[in-house]
């Protein structure tokens, strides 16, 4: 049995975050290969969502999101191409309020693979 000290597993997670891609990297991880996980980013951290693959994978309810930041779309509670972006620009108070309950969704529920750079 081998026991984890706290300050290592804190260090193994920040250096989890500390990785960065590309929103065109991240496309590549939309459920479409098998082989590869299913990732969605909300407000710039990608989340590993491949457990989630029933709703985020092909046919699923949430598929459009998969392999992109769906922060918009999920603040407006939307499933339309055009929200299906990184862009906060003109969201209201209460959509800002919703996408930061998501947020805490995701961050309960699926591991943080990378951050999303330009």
């Amino acid at each position: 049995m081998r026991f984890i000290h706290s300050s290592d597993q804190e260090e193994e997670e920040e250096e989890e975050e500390e990785m960065e891609m590309t929103a065109q990297q991240l496309s590549e991880y939309n459920g479409t290969d098998p082989s590869k996980p299913i990732y969605v980013a909300v407000k710039g951290r990608v989340f590993d969502v491949t457990a989630g693959k029933s709703f985020y994978g092909p046919g699923g309810a949430y598929a459009m999101f998969a392999g992109k930041d769906a922060s918009r779309a999920l603040a407006k509670m939307s499933k339309n191409e055009e929200d299906i972006t990184s862009s906060l620009d003109g969201l209201t108070e209460k959509e800002i309020g919703v996408l930061n309950d998501w947020e805490t969704k995701f961050v309960a529920k699926y591991p943080v693979v990378a951050t999303i750079v330009s």
